[in-house]
């Protein structure tokens, strides 16, 4: 009896144990599934819409950057407003769907200059310096609370309120010097400035987002790539009141070099100036560059490439894509040109805009070339005409238009017959009648299986299919349709 008795609570315990155990093993397995996720609220965040959780989101990222890296977590259900923090290696940004950062509308907490010892253009909200394998995702929303920032609205545009020496409007998200950079997967918007600027940043991918701009805000670009390399942007829609995506090699971040190897593809667009850009910045060298699979759409210019100073731009290939564009206010820079390739010296030192984008100690800056540029598949429904202009024809060559059709057709009330040279040593709003390719100073113009067509409202200075002056070696082949009116105007006319 004693041995059975014995035997039974033997197994008892022994049952016991391997439940014990088998538990223990869920209980691992639970924290081994949850480890390395920091949730914003364990360190303080509250998403109530009115506390500042600047110091909590970045107690979670240190947190998470302490024990070798992992997923700094913002639950759903909640705003979480926040002042500057910054990001740090091996750390996933992770916004759930449900969950919003919104920028701190309290200009006074913004001090960090988002470019240097430039503190006139703007200052740092999320940022981060010289890191590597940096993530940022999630179906949630970033929200720079741009508006707050704004002075009196306007018919197009806010009001810039004014500033002494630090502008205090925040950039979204400004990364220096990284490596292996991820955003993807989420919605960012309302920047008071530049919204996600990449500067001297390698390998990096950007797919997958919903950027959204009040299209109203000035300098609201959406994604600035400067001196970075080895990036790719896929399958975005991006709303802004400046450049949607911008290539550019900024003076204040030259030690980085040149701006190459970019893809983009995939994406939709809209622009109150340029869709996709090249410039103007560009104190070295932007090349090896492919944009494919576009679609544009109620833009000011829709592909452009404004070189401005000594850098050069090379290599270039634009293709399947589909342009609408119309006028807007000179508040804007641009007139409705689908494609547009200029190369201009920017103003001396005694003007606003050299600035630090003069070479230091020098009063007159110089531009660089463009060249082997290619338009392949460009579909351009427009007020105006393609504009390829330059100061001497040697600063623009080897130019490719290949089944390029511009449709145009006056469909706005603002004035038109004006090509944009801004920013620029010359005169900036030049009159000139609108032709389909108007081409000023530049070599080696090869325009082939390209057409022109000629909406129903055609004022007096809609007039040639192809206007040149100063061109060398233009070629033309299999050029279909005529001039807007062919009882006063030739299809191709050289001046």
């Amino acid at each position: 009896m004693r041995l059975k008795t014995l035997f039974i609570s033997t197994s008892i315990v022994l049952l016991s144990f391997i439940a014990r155990g088998q538990q223990a093993k869920k209980n691992v397995g639970h924290f081994q599934s949850t480890a390395g996720i920091y949730n914003i609220k364990q360190y303080g965040a509250v998403g109530d819409g009115k506390s500042n959780n600047a110091k909590a989101i970045q107690r979670a990222i240190d947190a998470c950057s302490a024990a070798g890296g992992g997923r700094v977590y913002v639950p759903a259900g909640g705003t979480f407003i926040s002042g500057p923090f910054k990001l740090k290696s091996f750390v996933e940004l992770y916004v759930e769907t449900g969950a919003r950062i919104l920028a701190s509308g309290d200009e006074k907490l913004y001090t960090e200059s988002a470019f240097r010892e430039n503190k006139g253009e703007g200052t740092i909200w999320i940022g981060g310096e010289n890191l590597e394998q940096v993530t940022i995702s999630g179906g949630g929303i970033i929200d720079g609370n741009g508006i707050a920032f704004m002075g009196k609205e306007l018919d197009d545009s806010y009001e810039l309120k004014p500033f002494n020496i630090v502008d205090p409007r925040p950039h979204l998200l400004t990364l220096v010097g990284c490596k292996n950079v991820s955003i993807r997967d989420l919605t960012i918007r309302n920047s008071a400035y530049w919204t996600v600027h990449l500067a001297g940043c390698n390998d990096v991918a950007i797919t997958d987002i919903t950027l959204l701009n009040s299209i109203k805000v000035r300098n609201s670009d959406g994604i600035d790539i400067d001196h970075s390399k080895n990036v790719r942007i896929a399958n975005c829609y991006i709303e802004s009141g400046d450049d949607c995506i911008c290539l550019k090699n900024r003076r204040e971040y030259q030690e980085f070099g040149a701006c190459e190897n970019i893809t983009v593809s995939n994406c939709t667009m809209t622009s109150s100036s340029c869709a996709i850009k090249i410039g103007s910045e560009n104190m070295d060298r932007i090349s090896h560059v492919v944009i494919n699979n576009c679609i544009i759409k109620n833009s000011n210019r829709g592909l452009g490439i404004q070189n401005r100073d000594e850098g050069t731009v090379s290599d270039v290939v634009f293709s399947n894509i589909i342009v609408d564009a119309h006028l807007f206010s000179d508040v804007w820079w641009g007139k409705a040109e689908p494609i547009y390739i200029t190369a201009y010296r920017r103003a001396t030192a005694n003007n606003k805009d050299a600035g630090w984008r003069l070479p230091k100690g020098e009063k007159q800056g110089r531009v660089g070339a463009v060249t082997n540029i290619f338009f392949s598949n460009i579909k351009c429904n427009s007020e105006n005409g393609i504009y390829v202009s330059a100061e001497t024809a040697d600063k623009i060559s080897n130019i490719y238009f290949d089944q390029v059709d511009v449709n145009i057709n006056k469909t706005t009330a603002q004035p038109g017959g004006v090509y944009d040279r801004r920013p620029g040593n010359v005169e900036g709003l030049v009159k000139g009648r609108t032709s389909a390719f108007y081409l000023d100073q530049a070599t080696g113009i090869n325009i082939r299986n390209c057409s022109v067509n000629w909406g129903a409202n055609r004022p007096g200075y809609f007039a040639h299919g192809v206007e040149s002056h100063n061109v060398s070696a233009l070629t033309i082949n299999n050029l279909a349709g005529q001039s807007a009116d062919p009882q006063k105007w030739e299809t191709v006319k050289a001046y």
